[in-house]
């Protein structure tokens, strides 16, 4: 299937390069680019090997891309799809421009030669272009240039440093003053793209360098754009996001390639309270993961995460009552794009007094795992547990802490595994800092018998509701399903957010704790469940070097105390990616 699938888009392909051979222009594919010219020739080999029109060109950085094309640009979108949802190219591989690209390494008989040895300076040399490089014309001598030149204003000049920095040719002061330094690395630039190394560049020559350091931004269709509804000025690469909906505090910007970029305006009315609430509130969200620094001081705040394959970047500050800001979400892998995007919407960003209406998009959809129609960060995993001793030590099962990037108590609060058995599958956790629990399992001293009344207290389903619910059943057997020790049997219909919660008796003390179902390919009947018994919890304590509250014989409580107890004791594991 996949020969017959590469055979129709060779055949696709072929026709899209007829399509462009009637046109004056076309874009690219870049899929990589590498910093020398062998590495260079042996990928873009091997990309040629399995694809179509493979070429390869010398960047303005210095770099050497491989690029598939050339197409008309609704076609290198088509080709750029397909290639990348196949796995033929990188996921971050993106439209160029034949304006960005410099003389041609491939196919071969259009090579080029590594550069053997570093030019020595203008001074010394100021006529010798890079070894292996055909000298280019220049649009206009040293002396016109000079002129030329002279008319840039100071951010052009400074501009121009900041181009020349990025393509690892300077590495001084960015002051917008062409000395030796500046001169010296003009020289650089030009000798290493084929031109005659006069210290000064001209005016074609100054747009190429700038035309190379813009590329991404090029790539990206970054525009101005202004909001009036959330008085709010910035540049924004609308040709990899589209606006989608106000939905306050947010303008929602959503992706509109493949790419899977993102980007937000926040714009509200507030106070340093409601900064810190915002602040809060960013962080529990999908698009901004927990890997990352973060900072809250005075009336601003920024947030960056990176994982689950993005970079997410928020800033957002208080003035004159007005809360404005903005998040950019970009894929993991792109960081030179993205670091230019998001230097470009800094550099940018500019506000005035409207501020988006506090009802906008109050008719959108609802629901309590969204905010602002923004995804709510979701555990992979949440389970059971409850306190031990009064340290906070949590007991619960090992499938809540397995694998996990981290383990947090009630969303908060970070865990660490001091043990855990992979026979009965428990583990035990202790907190990070310091807890001070409400209430605490009383470990019953007397085992209970068969069709004793039994109680599991457990979050059924994950936390949804808030507060764990009591499920009720009996003892069905003092021993597990093939009569193994350490476990027992129970007629009770639990779910499998329950598994890791106490089972209490009539008294209200814990006489072991709800194991999840079997998964080995058995299917038990909802009413069956499994439980540790206080003997085995009571080893895998010892073990952990935690000592467990032994109960004292007492009478009967009434349902109210029983809720009162679990409600204290219980608690919600998560396990996160």
């Amino acid at each position: 299937m996949t020969r017959i699938f590469t055979a129709i888009l060779f055949l696709i392909l072929f026709g899209l390069r007829a399509s462009y051979a009637q046109q004056d222009t076309g874009v690219w594919v870049q899929v990589e680019a590498r910093p020398t010219l062998a590495a260079a020739q042996e990928r873009a080999r091997a990309y040629a090997e399995v694809l179509p029109d493979v070429n390869g060109f010398r960047l303005n950085s210095g770099w050497y891309a491989i690029v598939i094309g050339p197409y008309l640009r609704g076609d290198a979108e088509q080709v750029l799809s397909v290639y990348r949802s196949e796995g033929q190219i990188p996921a971050d591989s993106y439209i160029t421009f034949s304006n960005v690209l410099g003389q041609q390494f491939w196919p071969t008989d259009a090579a080029l030669s590594e550069p053997e040895t570093v030019a020595p300076p203008v001074e010394q040399q100021p006529d010798q272009p890079v070894a292996g490089l055909t000298p280019q014309a220049s649009d206009e001598t040293r002396s016109q240039a000079l002129q030329s030149e002279r008319r840039l204003t100071a951010q052009e000049r400074r501009n121009l440093q900041t181009a020349l920095q990025a393509a690892g040719f300077y590495n001084a002061t960015i002051d917008g003053a062409f000395g030796q330094g500046t001169r010296r690395s003009m020289a650089d630039w030009q000798r290493f793209n084929g031109f005659e190394a006069t210290g000064v560049l001209t005016t074609a020559q100054r747009a190429a360098l700038m035309e190379a350091y813009n590329a991404p931004l090029i790539n990206v269709g970054m525009v101005r754009h202004s909001d009036m509804k959330a008085g709010i000025d910035l540049d924004l690469p609308l040709g990899v996001v589209s606006f989608d909906r106000y939905e306050a505090p947010f303008v929602h910007f959503t992706n509109s390639t493949d790419l899977g970029a993102k980007a937000l305006l926040i714009s509200q009315t507030g106070d340093k309270n409601t900064l810190r609430a915002l602040y809060e509130v960013m962080q529990s969200l999908e698009i901004v993961p927990l890997e990352g620094p973060r900072q809250l001081s005075g009336n601003s705040f920024t947030l960056e995460g990176r994982g689950n394959d993005v970079v997410s970047y928020t800033e957002a500050r208080l003035d004159n009552g007005q809360i404005k800001g903005f998040t950019l979400v970009w894929p993991d892998g792109d960081d030179a794009r993205r670091m230019r995007v998001l230097a470009a919407m800094k550099a940018s960003f500019a506000t005035n007094n409207a501020v988006l209406d506090a009802a906008a998009g109050a008719d959108a959809e609802q629901r309590i795992d969204l905010v602002s129609g923004l995804q709510i960060r979701k555990p992979r995993l949440s389970r059971s547990g409850f306190f031990a001793d009064t340290n906070g030590t949590v007991l619960t099962v090992a499938e809540a802490a397995d694998s996990c990037a981290r383990v947090t108590l009630d969303g908060d609060q970070e865990l660490q595994v001091a043990w855990r058995d992979s026979d009965l599958g428990i583990a035990v956790l202790q907190p990070r800092s310091a807890l001070a629990p409400l209430s605490v399992a009383e470990f019953s001293a007397i085992a209970p018998r068969i069709q004793a009344e039994v109680a599991v207290s457990g979050f059924s389903y994950q936390g949804a509701l808030g507060a764990p619910t009591l499920t009720f059943g009996q003892i069905a057997d003092v021993r597990g399903l093939n009569g193994e020790e350490g476990v027992k049997r129970l007629a009770l219909a639990a779910q499998p957010g329950d598994a890791g919660g106490p089972v209490f008796d009539g008294n209200g003390q814990v006489v072991g704790m709800l194991l999840p179902t079997p998964s080995d390919g058995r299917t038990l009947p909802a009413s069956v469940s499994l439980a540790a018994t206080v003997s085995s919890l009571n080893q895998i304590l010892d073990k952990a070097g935690v000592s467990g509250v032994s109960g004292q014989p007492s009478s009967q409580i009434t349902p109210n105390e029983l809720n009162r107890r679990a409600i204290g004791m219980t608690v919600l594991v998560h396990c996160w990616d």
